[in-house]
């Protein structure tokens, strides 16, 4: 193990996640993390039993035995971890053996840097849109709707930040929470993620609050990863397009502020809309990011 890996404790939470946590604690592993807490979310499946008949030395698992949502859990793994930053990592991540000494060289590197993500892949190789700016309201309005029916829309582009490839370090105004190295001293001065987030928005909310304090977010490029994307949403699509839509509602009301905040009731009413419209295409098998999330999850059993 590296000196590096020895200072970072990652934290995985895991739903209904397969054969794809398994994987990802062995990269995990591999990548030289010192500590690995899986914090099971009250699985049904037997993804917890596939890890535990691995016998990886370094990992432990909490059984919650409820779904405590992504931010809940996160909190609850760090809590009974050891010292060390914090890598927050989803179940469905695949991590070069690289990975986690790129994270901590950049983090240590620069003493105003809080939180510090990698250049995160898609499973066919493409880049994963990782590192985004607070949206305003016209790209958050014109990204919700628009791309439903038009990928390429200006909004969208300007949003997700498409022509940028994530090949250069960067600083940026949030990183996804699929994986992102903490410092551990930014963690407890924030404490840790917001738990009124049940899931999604959470690491937006973690990057906001982290720069309103002071701390720089970045992207490292050195640092890579494999984002299957979707593997517990794929069980229960419904159950997450309406967990995502309450958390961009709880994040507006949380954050917008002056003129703002006069358009919040017509944002409730746009984004209970854009919810029906996204369970519509869950129903008919047109969300593309469901259909290919169970592809993988059926190929991981």
């Amino acid at each position: 193990m590296s000196d590096q890996g020895s200072r970072v404790i990652a934290v995985v939470v895991n739903w209904n996640a397969g054969g794809l946590l398994l994987a990802c604690a062995r990269t995990l592993v591999e990548a030289g993390a010192a500590e690995i807490v899986v914090v099971d979310n009250g699985s049904s499946d037997d993804s917890v039993e596939r890890l535990e008949a691995a016998r990886l030395a370094t990992v432990r698992v909490v059984r919650a035995g409820v779904n405590l949502g992504y931010g809940a859990g996160i909190n609850r793994g760090v809590a009974v971890a050891g010292a060390g930053h914090v890598l927050v990592c989803n179940p469905d991540l695949l991590l070069d053996e690289s990975c986690i000494g790129a994270l901590v060289a950049r983090l240590e590197a620069e003493p105003g840097l809080g939180i510090v993500g990698p250049r995160l892949r898609n499973p066919d190789g493409s880049t994963y849109v990782s590192g985004r700016p607070f949206p305003s309201l016209r790209d958050a309005l014109g990204h919700a709707f628009a791309g439903l029916v038009w990928k390429q829309n200006p909004w969208s582009r300007r949003y997700l930040q498409t022509s940028w490839d994530r090949s250069d370090a960067a600083d940026v105004d949030w990183a996804s929470g699929a994986l992102l190295l903490v410092r551990r001293s930014t963690f407890e001065q924030l404490g840790g993620f917001d738990e009124r987030f049940f899931m999604f928005m959470e690491d937006v909310d973690l990057c906001w609050r982290a720069r309103q304090a002071g701390w720089r977010v970045a992207l490292e490029p050195a640092a890579g990863a494999v984002h299957v994307v979707g593997a517990s949403r794929a069980a229960r699509p419904y159950r997450m397009v309406i967990a995502h839509h309450r958390s961009l509602w709880r994040y507006s009301a949380l954050r917008w502020t002056g003129w703002h905040r006069a358009g919040l009731p017509f944002v409730a009413v746009a984004l209970a809309v854009r919810a029906g419209l996204v369970c519509l295409a869950e129903l008919t098998g047109r969300a593309p990011v469901h259909q290919a999330a169970a592809r993988l999850t059926r190929r991981s059993r």
